[in-house]
């Protein structure tokens, strides 16, 4: 049995839902309901709005790329075939440019992570789908919780943690687990409420072919022996968005 198994994630309480839907790692029924409970109950809006402005400096090291002018049409012959509109030009107040309407877009949410976390709205699809996973980092007994964007392109992973502290003396560790090998040390999380671990490309060619994270409670400094000698306390799949 893996690490990964042993310590399941799990999802628990409205911040981490609001955390999972911003990420957008939810299954489609779960975000489906989220999106839901925004329009319809202030308090989980707030909480989805302080997620938005708590992940967003994760896209701090990705330039800003213009879209095409095609790309705001195309958007709109896909949702509304019927009244697509013709030009990239939307009128004051139109539902583009509502932010209830970005809520509430099934088909856009994942999208709208791209705003969020990991580089802003409408960089080229192409890149997207083959270069950024993300995953929710969960346990069973345990309070850690960790949200993850993998940047493939980059080499990076930016974490944000949703919960839970180090102890004095100690540090959380992050690993990859792939099958049923090994954990392979991804390296210490430097403290703070969000952080970026650069990737090898050993590691990078592993994550490529499908991966799972998990954290571990490991001495000041990490490992002393190149394997998790402390409690996992979170761990979770890494998913392509």
């Amino acid at each position: 049995m893996t690490l990964a198994e042993e310590n399941g994630p799990e999802r628990g309480g409205d911040d981490l839902l609001a955390a999972e839907y911003v990420l957008g790692v939810l299954p489609a029924d779960e975000r489906q309901i989220a999106s839901g409970r925004i329009d319809a109950e202030t308090g989980f809006a707030r909480l989805v709005d302080s997620w938005e402005v708590h992940l967003s400096p994760m896209a701090a090291a990705y330039a800003e790329v213009e879209p095409p002018a095609t790309v705001k049409p195309a958007i709109d012959r896909r949702l509304f075939s019927s009244t697509a509109a013709s030009t990239t030009a939307a009128p004051s107040g139109s539902l583009w440019a509502s932010l209830a309407f970005w809520r509430g877009l099934t088909a856009a949410a994942l999208a709208a992570l791209v705003l969020y976390v990991a580089v802003p709205y409408l960089r080229p699809p192409v890149v997207v789908p083959q270069e950024r996973l993300v995953a929710s980092l969960a346990a069973d007994g345990s309070d850690v919780k960790y949200l993850v964007v993998y940047d493939a392109g980059r080499r990076d992973v930016g974490l944000s943690l949703v919960s839970g502290e180090r102890a004095a003396g100690k540090d959380f560790e992050l690993w990859m687990i792939e099958g049923k090998n090994a954990p392979v040390s991804m390296g210490v999380i430097p403290t703070g409420q969000t952080t970026h671990i650069a990737v090898t490309p050993a590691v990078q060619q592993k994550l490529a072919q499908g991966a799972v994270l998990a954290v571990s409670v490991e001495p000041t400094g990490g490992s002393p022996t190149g394997q998790p000698t402390g409690p996992v306390v979170a761990a979770g799949d890494l998913k392509g968005i």
